[in-house]
C-alpha cells in the first residue's frame, strides 16, 4: 500500500508528505531523549525539525492523541509511537543489487544496521565480483536471487545499477517478492500496484540546488559566464 492510498480496512491512511516528515521527528527525538529531554512542545519540535508547529501538529494528529495542552508531548512515548509507525520497532533486512562504486559505499555504510535496515545480501552479474565479500557479505550471483531473497528473508531492495539494467532487476526482485524498493539508478522504473519505489537520483537533487543557488549568485548565472562560453558549458574555475 502507497502512502496515502486507502487502506485495507478503509480509512486513508498517513499522506506521503506527512510520511516523509516523520523519520525527521524521530531524528529530532532520539536526539532530545540523548540529552535526557523528557518533554518537548510542538513548537520546539518544529523549530529543531525545520518545519511549523501547526504541521508537526497535524502530521502527529494521524498516530493518535499523544500530546498534552500546555506540556506538550513525551519524547521517549512519542520516539516509540513514530518508530512504531514507521516499522522501525524490527529489522527489515536489505538486499542490494549491483556493486559498483556506489553500492560498494552503500555495503559499506554502517549506519543502515544502524537504524534497523542490516545488509544481509549482495548481488551483481560481474564475475570479478560474485563470490567476493564486501563488508563481510558474499555477493551472489543476480541469478540466484529468488534463493539469495528466501533465504536472508529480504524485506527491502537497493538498485545501485547502471540505468540500463535497472528496470530488469527491479522486475526480478518484485517477481522474487520484494515489495520496497530504494532505487539510486538515474532512471524512473516502472512497477506493479503495491510495491513501493523510491528514486533517488542525486544528479536531479544537485539540479534542483542549481536552481536555488542561481537565485543567491548576484547578476544571475549569467555572472558565472566566461566570455563565449554558452549556458551548458559553466566554466568550473569558481569565477
Amino acid at each position: 500500500m502507497r502512502a496515502g492510498d486507502p487502506g485495507a480496512d478503509g480509512y486513508n491512511s498517513i499522506p506521503a508528505a506527512a510520511v516523509a516528515r516523520l523519520p525527521v521527528y524521530r531524528r529530532v527525538l532520539l536526539e532530545l531523549l540523548s540529552t535526557r529531554t523528557t518533554t518537548v512542545s510542538s513548537t520546539r519540535l518544529a523549530t529543531l525539525a525545520g518545519v511549523n508547529a501547526a504541521k508537526v501538529r497535524k502530521d502527529l494528529s494521524y498516530l493518535g492523541s499523544f500530546g498534552i495542552r500546555g506540556v506538550g508531548y513525551n519524547v521517549e512515548h512519542l520516539l516509540y509511537e513514530v518508530s512504531r509507525e514507521l516499522g522501525l520497532t524490527h529489522d527489515w533486512p536489505v538486499l542490494i543489487a549491483g556493486l559498483g562504486n556506489l553500492g560498494s559505499a552503500l555495503a559499506n555504510y554502517g549506519g543502515f544496521q544502524d537504524r534497523g535496515f542490516p545488509v544481509r545480501a549482495l548481488v551483481d552479474t560481474d564475475p570479478d565480483k560474485v563470490g567476493r565479500q564486501v563488508a563481510g557479505v558474499p555477493v551472489g550471483h543476480l541469478d540466484e536471487l529468488e534463493r539469495i531473497v528466501a533465504e536472508s528473508g529480504i524485506a527491502i531492495g537497493i538498485v545501485a545499477t547502471p540505468a540500463g539494467a535497472a528496470q530488469d532487476v527491479v522486475d526480478r526482485m518484485v517477481a522474487v517478492g520484494i515489495g520496497s524498493i530504494l532505487n539510486f539508478a538515474p532512471v524512473v522504473v516502472k512497477t506493479a500496484d503495491g510495491v513501493s519505489v523510491r528514486n533517488v537520483d542525486l544528479a536531479v537533487e544537485l539540479q534542483v540546488l542549481s536552481f536555488y543557488q542561481r537565485r543567491h549568485v548576484p547578476g544571475g548565472l549569467e555572472d558565472l559566464l566566461e566570455p563565449g562560453l554558452s549556458p551548458g558549458r559553466v566554466s568550473q574555475t569558481g569565477r
